[in-house]
């Protein structure tokens, strides 16, 4: 199949910027079997899903991966995006910027006295890997006090406390990862509104947006109506953003990424599966996981891993029979998922619709749920 086949044209303006409260956004209701589609709000949920039908969420937590600073001692600019942690203690593999100008060698540091006075990260460039990724070793070094870092300071609560000194440096000091889409700098509002209410598993550097739209009151209406809800972690890569650069979509690989499927969450999806009730995933993360544990036998499988796996046209769900998510790329791997899931002409005929009537797009705008 052609990748050509996934176009469409859509404005710029229609691309969020800025996110709309929780429970605010529009619901575009896309119903597979009849091959229609009509208009709704996301606080509509509870009355189009069905007493029993089990939703599952992405609890994974977005950390402030970004880190700004200068080189050390020339003071040049350095940006360096977090993207996987290695086994040697402090060492990352990173996107670093200016890439060209940052050898093996080079020492950084990033500090911010406004938001963290006396607290500093010390980073070196360790060596090349590829496409553009460095091997980074980060330290933190808090000068406040000649403490044990692991110790927290009782007359402030938001220093370096108990847990990983490197962490919680990196989330004081580090920015918000906003996709590269969003034309703009992060703010302090990012920070909690990057960020679903039920995030708990430390991980992500992209958000599981379609579970932006959840806020406490719109899960009290869901428990109220009879919906059911689990959860499962998939911490999200940078390969959400990769392109798809090939001309046939047999080509295009999609990067692993960390998942865990709880035996609570198995569970519930089998006792749903046997009663006839309907398993909705709340996200494209969300449907690789469940799809991929059910991959060797049919049946969500609970257990830890990694998942490669690319859902295009052509796929044999196993695990999911409803899916909640944003609007996604053109030519996306993500909008490819959609389409196998929902259908490649009333994928694109709804989007299409959609940029026709102002829906909006990407990480921080509107939502479609495909029953």
């Amino acid at each position: 199949m052609r990748v050509d086949a996934f176009d469409f044209d859509l404005p710029a303006s229609q691309i969020a910027q800025q996110p709309r409260p929780r429970g605010d956004s529009r619901l575009l209701v896309v119903d597979r079997a009849a091959a229609t589609w009509r208009d709704a709000s996301i606080r509509d949920l509870p009355s189009i899903l069905t007493p029993g039908d089990l939703l599952v969420v992405n609890d994974t937590k977005v950390f402030p991966a970004r880190l700004l600073g200068r080189r050390d001692p020339s003071g040049g600019a350095v940006e360096c995006l977090l993207l996987e942690r290695e086994a040697e203690p402090g060492v990352w593999q990173a996107l670093v910027h200016p890439g060209q100008k940052l050898k093996p060698g080079t020492k950084f540091i990033v500090e911010d006295p406004a938001r963290a006075p006396g607290l500093a990260i010390q980073g070196e460039i360790l060596d090349r890997l590829y496409f553009g990724r460095r091997r980074v070793r980060l330290s933190a070094d808090d000068r406040t006090a000649p403490r044990d870092p692991r110790t927290p300071n009782p007359q402030d609560p938001g220093t370096l406390g108990p847990g990983d000194p490197l962490d919680l440096a990196v989330d004081r000091l580090g920015h918000v990862p906003l996709p590269p889409y969003i034309h703009r700098a992060d703010t302090a509002a990012d920070r909690e509104r990057y960020q679903t209410i039920y995030a708990r598993a430390r991980g992500s550097i992209a958000a599981p947006t379609a579970g932006l739209h959840f806020d406490d009151a719109l899960l009290a209406s869901l428990d109220a109506a009879g919906i059911r809800r689990a959860a499962i972690t998939l911490h999200v890569g940078y390969g959400t953003f990769k392109p798809v650069r090939v001309d046939e979509v047999e080509a295009h690989t999609v990067d692993p990424e960390r998942y865990a499927v709880p035996p609570a969450t198995a569970d519930a999806i089998a006792r749903a599966k046997a009663e006839g009730r309907r398993v909705i995933a709340v996200g494209t993360t969300t449907t690789r996981a469940l799809e991929h544990a059910a991959a060797r036998t049919g049946r969500v499988e609970a257990g830890v891993g990694q998942t490669s796996l690319f859902i295009r046209p052509g796929h044999t769900f196993r695990a999911i029979d409803g899916l909640l998510t944003n609007f996604h790329l053109p030519r996306s791997s993500l909008l490819m998922l959609v389409a196998a899931f929902a259908g490649h002409d009333l994928t694109m005929a709804a989007y299409r619709d959609a940029v026709a009537r102002g829906f909006r797009f990407y990480s921080y705008g509107d939502a479609m749920v495909i029953l």
